[in-house]
């Protein structure tokens, strides 16, 4: 078997049982919780018979990060994150990870951070912000976090280095944007 062989027999085993994990761990992740443990015990079983896991053992991870900060988001509270970051001032930060701007042609490296008024990457020697009322849609895509102005238009499309930094993120963003969003362009 040449090289490539390899690479699509790999690809195809993801594609198997692996594959219908993730499918079951996305669905979980926009869910409430109530198939965790099944994730947990299929995943355990998987790892009997599939060579490699460890990508998905951490969207598990990710999953219980996810859960945690869900817990704390119920009861009133989001994450406040230590920092003294100049770009942030006086606001509270709720989230702060590395991470690279996939939509730019360097995929420039730096750190994403979270405030109750909107999102600051600052990193490469640039700083960018999107304001919260500004972002019509938050969405993710394994370890992609995008965002979308009222107009359709990118506002913002960062990747991070591990999926419980997206997922954190992804569901941080939609809380805040939510709190920030005039009603007139959540019902447009």
């Amino acid at each position: 078997m040449n090289l490539f062989g390899w690479f699509k027999s790999r690809g195809s085993e993801r594609n198997g049982a692996l594959g219908q994990w993730r499918v079951e761990w996305a669905a979980a992740i926009e869910g409430t919780g109530s198939g965790d443990e099944r994730l947990r015990t299929r995943l355990a079983e998987l790892a009997a018979i599939e060579p490699d896991v460890e990508l998905e053992q951490e969207m598990l991870d990710a999953l219980d990060q996810l859960r945690s900060v869900q817990a704390d988001a119920a009861t009133g509270g989001l994450p406040t994150v230590e920092t003294h970051h100049r770009v942030i001032g006086a606001d509270t930060c709720h989230f702060s990870a590395p991470a690279s701007l996939a939509s730019d042609q360097s995929q420039a490296s730096g750190r994403v951070l979270l405030t109750g008024s909107r999102a600051v990457f600052v990193g490469a020697g640039r700083t960018s912000a999107t304001a919260w009322h500004m972002v019509r849609e938050v969405g993710r895509a394994e370890r992609d976090v995008y965002f979308v102005r009222a107009d359709g238009a990118p506002a913002a499309h960062f990747r991070f280095n591990t999926f419980g930094d997206a997922v954190v993120c992804a569901f941080l963003a939609q809380q805040l944007k939510s709190e920030r969003t005039p009603p007139s362009i959540i019902a447009g």
